[in-house]
């Protein structure tokens, strides 16, 4: 058990951080960590409420989805993780939650809008939403193919996963990854606020347009550009 101490505690906390943050309800929702150099990750179990979880109870698994150690089956979601992590070499954490917000985006199959400064603070784009899964592929893997689903979404669409690191699944609910699971749990909470924010904005004004050009520019940048000046 020692071998995975690090992801097991990391994925711990990642997922104890979604119930805080207001996430998830249940058993909704999963964060998984990568150990690149084992080719491994810790997942959430199946079905466990967080209030029963711990470190211990972490889930080994290889990017193939095939348990490497544990006693308990690893989260439904397993195999998407696991093509994700297989296919984008560079992400060490991903998360998977029902946020309302988010998955009423994605329920609505509608790509969050850049309405405003906090948006475009961290990304220049909408927030993509990939289009519901076809029969076929339903009703074979359909975990499996769900990590295709956002991939191929992100490569249609001309999408970096590593710049674009939070997507919603159509009639599903929002996906997000990142370096790090801490990463990716922050990501996870930001996509939540961005779609809460998206619905009310329309609420008040339905007529409302995406933020102009040069000032989601002039945002993003002067956090991530070359130049940035936002922070110490």
């Amino acid at each position: 058990m020692n071998n995975y101490e690090d992801i097991r505690e990391e994925a711990y906390a990642a997922n104890m951080q979604l119930p805080a943050f207001g996430l998830v309800l249940f058993t909704f929702g999963n964060a998984s960590a990568a150990d690149r150099k084992k080719g491994v990750f810790a997942i959430k179990p199946s079905g466990v409420p967080y209030s029963e979880l711990s470190p211990e109870k972490m889930v080994i698994v290889d990017f193939d989805g095939q348990t490497v150690e544990g006693n308990l089956r690893p989260s439904s979601d397993t195999q998407t993780h696991a093509v994700l992590y297989k296919h984008w070499p560079e992400i060490g954490g991903i998360v998977h939650t029902h946020s309302t917000y988010g998955t009423a985006w994605a329920q609505a199959l509608e790509p969050i809008p850049v309405f405003g400064t906090t948006h475009a603070d961290h990304t220049t784009l909408a927030v993509p939403c990939a289009p519901p899964m076809d029969d076929k592929k339903i009703s074979g893997n359909y975990e499996y193919e769900t990590g295709f689903q956002i991939m191929e979404h992100l490569e249609i669409s001309g999408l970096n996963y590593k710049e674009t690191e939070m997507i919603l699944v159509g009639n599903h609910a929002p996906f997000t990854w990142g370096s790090t699971v801490e990463k990716a749990v922050y990501n996870s909470a930001v996509v939540e606020e961005l779609a809460r924010m998206a619905f009310l904005t329309m609420q008040i004004n339905p007529a409302v347009q995406p933020m102009k050009a040069a000032l989601i520019r002039k945002h993003y940048e002067r956090k991530h550009g070359s130049d940035s000046y936002y922070g110490q």
